[in-house]
């Protein structure tokens, strides 16, 4: 090994999603090809940026602490329409997004999982509700704070987050499954009701 490169660890929750979450759901819905297995492709956070339109900052501030949150630079999201009741042009500013794939997925699951979601004031657990149909599982913040990474000294102000995570699950009942068994902490049935 040459002394530039260097060897990555595979991330813990990746680990952990071959060695007990595949054999736990093969059993519990009976696939028969390791194919058919669902699994987390890929986590998309968004932060909306309204206030851009005033405040010319709030772009540069919100670029920041995507970054900061997700490891990686964030995209701007432009207007595709004009409305004029929100004083909004085709073309302007309104939002930050950012793709995670790969070794940075799962680092950032890891992250949320087991440090950012237990930070959250009053917390019970995440609603079971909040998936699309098709597996995939959204989540909003109403304050990025929540994320340890994040200095409250240096933010200019509290901004909402949403993180959506997306995977090769058919339906959402594989996907809650696959990430009750990664260690998301969903609410309890009787507290849902």
């Amino acid at each position: 090994m040459s002394p530039k490169e260097t060897v990555v660890a595979e991330p813990r929750l990746k680990v952990a999603y071959r060695e007990d979450v595949t054999s736990a759901l093969t059993t519990e819905f009976g696939y028969a090809n390791p194919m058919q297995l669902p699994k987390p492709t890929k986590v998309v956070l968004n932060i909306g940026i309204g206030e851009s339109l005033d405040n010319r900052n709030a772009l540069d501030a919100a670029l920041g602490d995507l970054t900061i949150i997700a490891g990686q630079k964030p995209i701007i999201q432009r207007a595709k329409k004009s409305i004029s009741n929100f004083k909004l042009r085709e073309g302007m500013q309104v939002g930050l997004s950012v793709t995670l794939r790969g070794q940075r997925m799962w680092d950032f699951l890891d992250r949320l999982i087991n440090l950012t979601l237990p930070r959250v004031r009053d917390f019970h657990g995440i609603s079971r509700r909040s998936f699309d149909g098709r597996g995939n599982y959204s989540i909003g913040f109403q304050e990025q704070i929540v994320f340890p990474e994040i200095d409250y000294n240096a933010i200019d102000r509290l901004r909402g987050l949403q993180v959506t995570i997306v995977t090769s699950a058919n339906t959402d009942e594989e996907g809650r499954r696959m990430l009750e068994l990664l260690g998301m902490p969903f609410e309890r049935i009787e507290d849902a009701a």
